[in-house]
């Protein structure tokens, strides 16, 4: 996993730590059905508050899980993840299972500016600089075009699909090395 604590970008800083300001910014990406569409949709808001507060209350992050946050005002945007994907979920490229896998979502407010580009790039680059060579997946729905066309333009490319979340998935992957940071 990435050491890092913080990744700064031009107009971003991915902050590993959940701050009791984030609390509205974050129920709402959980609960906002737009948000949620292609995850598996929404969640009730009562158990997103819990596991906000349990967040808080542990006072550390979860390795590999930032939040996404504007560099100016330090409001949260969204969330990355860039951790180990789990071995017993589906889509792997290697038998073990267990590849980085990076995922990302932002609030609604958010889209069409180039923040999940800009956000998904500075992670990159800093797993490059910190981490071995090593295959990099990302999972999104088929039918996101929009994270489709995100995967593409970092690098990534499709070798497959599965079912999760009730719906066709798509597995892209690309080599640590190559992708577009």
């Amino acid at each position: 996993m990435l050491s890092a604590t913080e990744i700064p970008s031009e107009r971003l800083l991915l902050r590993g730590a959940l701050h009791d300001a984030d609390r509205e910014g974050f129920v709402e990406l959980h609960t906002d059905p737009e948000v949620q569409a292609y995850i598996g949709g929404p969640q009730p808001r009562s158990d997103v508050e819990r596991r906000f507060d349990a967040a808080i209350a542990d006072g550390t992050s979860r390795s590999g899980n930032y939040v996404i946050a504007d560099n100016t005002t330090n409001r949260l945007v969204g969330t990355l993840m860039l951790a180990h994907r789990s071995a017993d979920r589906p889509g792997h490229v290697t038998e073990d299972g267990g590849e980085l896998e990076l995922g990302y979502v932002l609030r609604r407010g958010a889209w069409g500016a180039g923040f999940a580009f800009e956000a998904a790039t500075a992670a990159l680059r800093a797993a490059t600089d910190e981490l071995p060579d090593q295959p990099v997946l990302l999972v999104t729905q088929t039918a996101n075009e929009r994270s489709m066309k995100l995967a593409a333009r970092l690098g990534f490319r499709p070798i497959g699909t599965f079912e999760e979340y009730g719906a066709e998935q798509a597995l892209c992957t690309a080599p640590l090395s190559v992708l577009r940071i």
